[in-house]
């Protein structure tokens, strides 16, 4: 075939394509029942269309429209190694053109949300996806996230920032990196005034101990908002109206008509919606089992449903009708079943499934021939640079640390009075005598013990409780794992710096240990390096393991071997051959060895009122140093081993975050 040829052929593909699109658009197939009557815009005309927001920046991602198809597509899912992968999504083809507004429905567990979320190229890991999915000609890959915005059913926010910090916050992980700060502040305030949340600018998202926080109306505009940020060109929504009340489900999808009817392309489930919500969507396809039962305009799918016998009732809501016609009745599982699948034999062999298959075939045609006539313009996008999007999570992470009293603020208080306690307890004790050997030993351990212990356990639910909201911005490409993390122990830092020299400051000097800027300079320093250490160890055990409790359970016999071999209970060198080994992971005998150097190095004058073979006098430091089997010259060696097991923790739990967001 000669080239004229193909350029010929090419040409009436693109002309047929304009036509099926055209058709379905102005409703000129009149004897398909299925066909779309509402009016579309043409891909051709799209520089006749205003942007669904105006757009400050010649940086925004594209001003055309966006036609998703998708061929054949299967959905398989791990649901666990006995038995396998289960299919969700069984061999669903469809469309869906700017200006559309469609509603997926079906009865729950006909494969909505994996189905949305699969084209949105948002699917959960392990998933595995047969088929051809491609929007303007391009198969769908990571660009998704930049061009698109997937509202989730369920609303994730950090509840210490305002309305305006938020989206400022994601303003600056999403847009272009090239768009300015005023062109910024412009998109974010007209977003406000679009979502009616300019009011609630200044209000906190959701803590509850706030005088006033956000409603659920609220947070699903400010969710939307959020979707908005980067104008896109396709809204993906989960269960948009899922817990609000009618008023604010029929704002909800009116905001969700005017987007569409400005060019966006809107995909969204939906459940049980009210008749009025119904007749606001262009288009409804509705699974049963995975499979695609009709796909069309509201009105002609009763019409279809009619045609095979299934009338719905006057003043009956037509939504509840549609979804129970597929829905599984409890005791008529078979029967269901088979009158479900009956209806997806029927759609699929009908004159408006091939009308479809034409234009997805088409479309699939051209992008395949390398001469598909619109482009995403993906090439002109430049994201935010690795060290901004690590300031903007590191910014984040610190504000909610500051705003939450229980995790900074009570932590200082409660060091404090420790302090006090301790220094109270051990005060005219700690004298150059064969008592105050004891007492300062004793001194030493309840400081390192007090260091550890509720620090480590007081970080374990730090990032259980943020995960869900870690592996949602994560699936975004916001920012990745290893910045989550990093950013994350850094925020913590400066409490885990001050908070320790604080209870130091206190508890050394009532407690009246040696009163020597070398004492007490060591003495800080490992209490600060225990305290991060413990610290470490929790964030390991909180990323290592799914549960609080889980984590919790393997802990505790780590911190009786850590305590055990603290050189307070045992003689280090009488030790076991077999647990011999232990020793090298206790940072808290590193901590009480360097201590107790500092405490006792050069000292030579402890008093002794008696002394006989059962009860031997310390007459100098060193021999309290070769009691406990410490040495002088590992004081130093003692301090980076702390480092060192303090970085190996860190590692380990970044490592285990890493693999947990691997897996889901």
């Amino acid at each position: 075939m000669s080239d004229a040829d193909s350029r010929r052929l090419l040409t009436q593909d693109q002309h047929e394509l304009q036509m099926v699109r055209i058709g379905q658009g102005n409703g000129t197939s009149s004897d398909n029942p299925s066909v779309d009557t509402t009016p579309k815009l043409s891909k051709r005309n799209s520089s006749e269309r205003s942007l669904p927001l105006r757009s400050y920046s010649k940086w925004s991602p594209t001003e055309q429209g966006a036609t998703l198809v998708w061929r054949d597509l299967c959905v398989y899912t791990n649901v666990g190694s006995a038995r396998g992968m289960k299919r969700i999504i069984n061999n669903s083809t469809g469309a869906v053109q700017p200006g559309s507004l469609m509603a997926l429905m079906g009865a729950s567990g006909s494969g909505k949300t994996t189905l949305m979320s699969t084209l949105a190229y948002r699917q959960q890991g392990g998933t595995v996806v047969q088929g051809d999915i491609l929007i303007n000609g391009r198969r769908v890959g990571p660009f998704m996230h930049r061009i698109s915005g997937y509202v989730y059913q369920d609303d994730l926010f950090i509840g210490a920032l305002t309305v305006l910090e938020h989206l400022n916050f994601m303003a600056n992980l999403r847009l272009d990196r090239r768009v300015s700060s005023e062109e910024r502040r412009l998109i974010i305030r007209e977003l406000l005034e679009r979502t009616g949340l300019l009011s609630a600018s200044n209000t906190r998202i959701g803590c509850g101990d706030d005088e006033k926080v956000l409603s659920g109306g609220e947070r699903k505009r400010l969710a939307f908002a959020v979707e908005l940020l980067n104008n896109p060109v396709i809204l993906f929504c989960d269960e948009p109206t899922t817990g609000l009340d009618s008023y604010s489900a029929q704002q909800l999808v009116a905001t969700l008509h005017e987007l569409a009817q400005k060019g966006t392309t809107i995909l969204c489930t939906i459940h049980q919606p009210s008749s009025q919500l119904f007749d606001n969507f262009n288009n409804v396809m509705l699974l049963a089992d995975g499979r695609v039962a009709f796909t069309g305009s509201p009105q002609h799918a009763l019409s279809f449903f009619a045609d095979h016998g299934y009338y719905c009732p006057e003043a009956y809501n037509p939504a509840d009708f549609l979804i129970g016609v597929l829905a599984t009745d409890p005791g008529y599982e078979q029967a269901s079943q088979r009158s479900a699948q009956h209806l997806c034999d029927q759609f699929a062999v009908s004159s408006a499934a091939k009308q479809r298959d034409m234009l997805v075939n088409l479309e699939i045609h051209m992008a395949q021939s390398g001469n598909f006539p619109y482009d995403t313009e993906l090439d002109s996008f430049r994201g935010v640079a690795w060290y901004r999007r690590f300031y903007v999570v590191w910014l984040r992470a610190t504000l909610t640390l500051l705003r939450d009293p229980t995790v900074q603020w009570m932590r200082f208080l409660q060091k404090m009075a420790m302090a006090f306690i301790i220094g109270a307890c051990f005060a005219g004790t700690t004298e150059l005598t064969q008592l105050g050997v004891q007492a300062v030993q004793g001194t030493i351990f309840i400081m390192i013990s007090e260091n550890t212990y509720h620090p480590m356990y007081s970080v374990l639910n730090i990032f259980p409780q943020g995960f869900p909201l870690f592996m949602r911005e994560t699936r975004s490409g916001l920012y990745s794992t290893a910045q989550y993390y990093v950013a994350n122990i850094l925020a913590m830092l400066p409490g885990m710096i001050i908070e320790p020299l604080l209870f130091v400051v206190i508890c050394y000097w009532i407690t009246g240990l040696r009163a020597t800027l070398y004492a007490f300079g060591i003495t800080a320093i490992c209490v600060v390096l225990v305290m991060n250490v413990a610290t470490a160890c929790g964030c390991f055990f909180s990323t290592a393991f799914n549960s609080v409790p889980l984590a919790m359970a393997y802990l505790v016999p780590l911190d009786y071997i850590i305590m055990i071999t603290s050189g307070i209970f045992i003689k280090i060198s009488s030790l076991p051959v077999a647990f011999y080994w232990t020793q090298f992971l206790s940072w808290m005998l590193y901590a009480n060895e360097a201590m107790t150097i500092a405490q006792w190095s050069g000292v030579q004058n402890i008093t002794c009122f008696g002394e006989s073979a059962d009860l031997p006098c310390f007459h100098t430091g060193q021999d309290v140093l070769d009691k406990y089997s410490f040495s002088e010259s590992n004081l130093y060696r003692n301090l980076l081993a702390i480092l060192g097991i303090y970085f190996g923790f860190h590692l380990l739990g970044y490592y285990f975050l890493w693999r947990r967001a691997r897996k889901i």
